[in-house]
């Protein structure tokens, strides 16, 4: 069965794409081995299309399942997986803001779970352990308890400690992203749902670095991901098999730098036949210099009102345009990097109000604009933006300028 959903018609939500939303939600459940069930792919079309709101869709839920209660009255695993679905559709959607620390990361299993599990959000406290396909049967075996909270800080003080600016080429930060994910996936906080988990704390973690991905990465390659993870985390001597990081390192490469290696996983088997023993890349690009990510764990604060005595004073269609000209002007600037001259927050919101209207008019042009999705992306102002910037009353100018460098106007 299919992951997608029909996207003919699909909505907008500052900037992110809803129906890739909600394949990520459906297809992040292939790394658990969970499907959502036919009724709520019905219903999240019509979520796309615009006929209902996600409230409605919970609601939908709520009286199918009713109607449909097994004999024993509990949840089916389909409910359950359904209800996961809708928790990380609302999470992408809104693009959830992401605390890096340990209880960032409970509260970020909460949101996933909410409604599911009842310990969601919890340590766990018992010892994980689990029999893997991918391993031919061998038992892939987590961070014992002990060990469990202290790894798990660890784990988080050292990803915080890294300095993105300072890596020195893509591979470098390739394997950097790998092995971090890679262990907390090992670490399994919370038990339930560890790859689903690991999954959307990816998603959210490389777009608060400012990465620019798309959020429907998962959609088809979720059990990969999970096999990738597993191989990278497993050593058995006795059989002559060592941790294999390549085949996660692969699948960051294809979401990073665009290469394409073929993710099936009869490449990532411990034991492939003699044809699967080479995985296969369909192009030989690989980029060059740095994927442009810029660490910052500080909170973004949103713009005050300051702005709006400025907002006033300008022609009703421009202010955003404005605020935007001004902070970009003789630079060549990131997503983040204008994000926080603008002090702005949401992401999405900064897409569908600032950046893209720009591109737009003719106003900001991208740095690689043959490839929107470049890692290295940048945006300068084309010769209309910077007229337009000088046409500007310079007074006006120099509030804005006042304002972003948080001075009084």
């Amino acid at each position: 069965m299919q992951n997608t959903i029909d996207n003919s018609s699909k909505e907008l939500t500052g900037g992110r794409d809803l129906a890739a939303i909600w394949q990520t939600a459906i297809g992040v459940q292939a790394g658990d081995g969970l499907a959502v069930s036919d009724y709520l792919r019905q219903i999240a079309k019509k979520h796309v299309s615009g006929q209902i709101t996600l409230d409605n869709v919970l609601e939908l839920l709520a009286d199918y399942y009713q109607e449909n209660k097994t004999q024993e009255g509990g949840e089916t695993e389909s409910e359950m997986t359904d209800k996961v679905a809708v928790n990380i559709v609302h999470l992408l959607q809104n693009e959830s803001e992401l605390e890096l620390s340990t209880q960032g990361l409970a509260a970020l299993d909460r949101s996933i779970f909410e409604g599911v599990y009842e310990n969601a959000g919890v340590l766990r406290d018992y010892e994980e352990y689990r029999r893997e396909w991918v391993l031919g049967g061998d038992t892939m075996r987590f961070t014992n308890l002990e060990a469990l909270q202290e790894e798990f800080k660890k784990c988080i003080s050292k990803e915080l400690d890294y300095d993105y600016d300072a890596a020195s080429s893509d591979d470098e930060l390739i394997s950097h992203i790998s092995a971090f994910v890679a262990k907390i996936w090992h670490i399994c906080p919370f038990g339930e749902g560890n790859t689903r988990f690991t999954a959307i704390l990816t998603l959210l973690y490389l777009s608060y670095l400012g990465i620019n991905i798309e959020f429907d990465t998962f959609t088809n390659d979720t059990w990969y991901f999970h096999n990738a993870l597993v191989r990278a985390n497993y050593r058995n001597s006795v059989k002559n098999i060592d941790f294999e990081p390549v085949y996660l390192e692969r699948f960051f490469r294809n979401m990073l730098l665009g290469e394409q290696w073929e993710l099936r996983n009869r490449y990532v088997h411990v034991r492939p036949a003699a044809e699967w023993r080479v995985q296969p890349k369909a192009n030989n690009n690989t980029a060059t210099g740095q994927v442009e990510v810029k660490k910052d764990i500080r909170k973004v604060k949103e713009q005050d009102n300051k702005k709006a005595s400025i907002v006033r004073e300008i022609e009703p269609e421009s202010p955003n345009l404005l605020f935007l000209t001004v902070a970009i002007g003789q630079d060549f600037l990131s997503v983040k990097e204008i994000m926080d001259k603008l002090r702005l927050k949401g992401r999405d919101n900064f897409l569908k109000s600032y950046l893209t209207p720009a591109i737009q008019r003719g106003m900001v042009c991208l740095l690689y604009p043959s490839v929107p999705r470049h890692p290295r992306q940048k945006y300068l102002l084309t010769k209309k933006g910077m007229d337009f910037l000088k046409s500007t009353e310079p007074e006006m100018v120099a509030r804005v300028q006042r304002h972003l460098n948080g001075s009084k106007i």
